[in-house]
């Protein structure tokens, strides 16, 4: 009984929530002559216009230059999302709200949620060297940073892919075709960080936050992370300490930092150690300028790939 009223006012709090926060953070409208789809972050948005084409009217809930870690819906998040056919969500642990949101969703919805993530092999966070596994951190239990692998996105696609097909069977051939494009340009970026890094010969990288794992895991790098999974997550002073000194011992050259949160904490432990900064995108997603520029995931993946290069050598 106790634990259903508390349910119950958990709800009611989420819903008093959502009304007081108002306005929508949705790049769009819903439209209605395609299938709408809903997403969380960047990387999925992407893919999914990618395979939807012209059928599909994606809608990212994070505008750009917003962090995905700290993000919570507001009230037309959920008034879009029940007129939509899909909700494609990460997973592994990064949306923390989705469970209390899809509870909120109209009760005549018949949008399909769908945990994109699904079939990869998850990284279990416990006793990484990252850092802040309490509140700030959402109770992450795995590294939630899936699509930062190529090997990865991979599986992402196809999962994308099929859950176009299951809602609109009619343009299966076109999700197909278009699939496959994406599908052979993922499998080339593989190829090249497969190719380029096998032959360095450092492996060690030290980056912001611990948003790294799967590309360390697919592509035999050891990464250490100034703040944890969640990269509001403070560093103690002694992981500090201990950090800039396998950054001296191990003759690491550079320190990388990403656009979307603050570069304070790698700036200062670069200085400290007499080492140089560098970018390292988790490609969460996009600044203003990446988004006027016509940046996106492959030409951020390919940066990655070229500062990884330099850092390694």
């Amino acid at each position: 009984m106790k634990s259903r009223l508390k349910t119950g006012y958990g709800l009611i709090l989420l819903t008093l929530l959502l009304a007081i926060t108002g306005c929508s953070t949705s790049s769009g409208t819903i439209a209605e002559d395609k299938v709408n789809v809903m997403t969380t972050i960047y990387p999925i948005y992407e893919f999914t216009k990618e395979i939807g084409g012209e059928e599909v009217n994606v809608i990212n809930l994070l505008q750009t230059g917003v962090e995905p870690h700290d993000w919570t819906p507001k009230s037309q998040d959920i008034v879009n999302t029940s007129k939509a056919q899909l909700f494609l969500y990460n997973g592994a642990g990064l949306e923390g709200w989705v469970p209390s949101f899809l509870k909120g969703l109209n009760r005549d919805t018949k949008v399909k949620p769908v945990e994109v993530s699904s079939g990869i092999e998850l990284i279990d966070a416990e006793g990484d060297d990252g850092h802040g596994h309490g509140d700030g951190d959402h109770d992450h239990h795995v590294d939630p940073h899936t699509w930062v692998s190529p090997k990865s996105a991979l599986v992402m696609a196809s999962n994308i892919h099929k859950s176009l097909v299951d809602v609109d069977p009619e343009h299966a051939d076109e999700y197909d075709q278009r699939y496959n494009v994406l599908k052979q340009k993922l499998e080339k970026l593989d190829e090249a960080f497969t190719t380029k890094l096998a032959g360095l010969p450092k492996n060690e990288i030290v980056v912001s936050h611990q948003a790294f794992g799967y590309l360390a895991r697919d592509y035999h790098l050891e990464q250490h992370a100034i703040m944890g999974l969640s990269p509001d997550a403070e560093p103690r002073a002694r992981d500090l300490v201990k950090l800039a000194k396998t950054v001296k011992e191990e003759g690491i050259r550079y320190i990388f930092f990403e656009e979307l949160v603050s570069d304070k904490l790698a700036k200062t432990l670069a200085a400290e150690t007499g080492v140089e900064t560098l970018v390292l995108s988790p490609v969460e997603g996009l600044t203003e300028e990446q988004e006027q520029q016509g940046e996106n995931y492959f030409t951020l993946m390919e940066k990655n790939l070229q500062n990884l290069t330099k850092a390694l050598q």
